[in-house]
This record gives structure tokens, sequence and C-alpha cells, in this order.
């Protein structure tokens, strides 16, 4: 396994989530299309699931001994991949309120 790739693997693919629940917000904020904001959260939602799988690889690599060196570049992918969960689940919650002002309004 090239350790340099699978962390920018991991980079990217949780990047790449983030980017996508933006977009979902704003297409549900902005335009009212919420079929569209599905798509763009699905969309988040698998580039989040291989970049989770990616962090369960080097996980599984390390075996909890210490084998995988830990550098600020891992700390980092570490980051990106709890920001895109969280975001993923803010944004999920942020377009239902945006899909019941729509209904009532």
């Amino acid at each position: 396994m090239d350790l340099e790739n699978e962390v920018m693997e991991l980079i990217t693919n949780a990047g790449y989530a983030r980017s996508l629940v933006f977009q979902a917000i704003a297409v549900a904020r902005e335009e009212g299309d919420f079929a569209e904001a599905d798509n763009l959260m699905q969309q988040a939602q698998e580039a989040l699931s291989t970049a989770h799988h990616t962090q369960t690889k080097l996980i599984e690599m390390d075996e909890g001994t210490g084998k995988v060196p830990m550098h600020i570049v891992m700390v980092h992918a570490q980051d990106h991949l709890m920001n895109a969960i969280m975001l993923t689940e803010l944004g999920r919650e942020i377009i239902a309120l945006h899909k019941k002002i729509a209904e009532k309004g």
C-alpha cells in the first residue's frame, strides 16, 4: 500500500463530500430543488463512504501498534474526514428545514 496515495485519497474524497454537501444545501435554499439536493447528498455519502473505507484500511494496516508513522498530513486527513461526516449530518438537517419552510410557504 502506498501510504501517501492512501492519505491523499482520504483527503480528496472527504473534501469532495464536503463540497457536495454545500452544493446540496445551496440548491435546496436557492432553488428549492430538493430532488437535486437529495442527489447531491447521495453523491456526498458515496464519497464519504470511500473516504471512510480508506481510513479503515489505514487503521487495519497500523493494527494499533504504531506500524504506520504519524505525520501532520495524516492528522489533516482525519480532520477532513471528521468535518465531512459532521457536515453531512448537519446538511441533511438543514435541507430538511429548507424543505419544511418551502412546504409552509
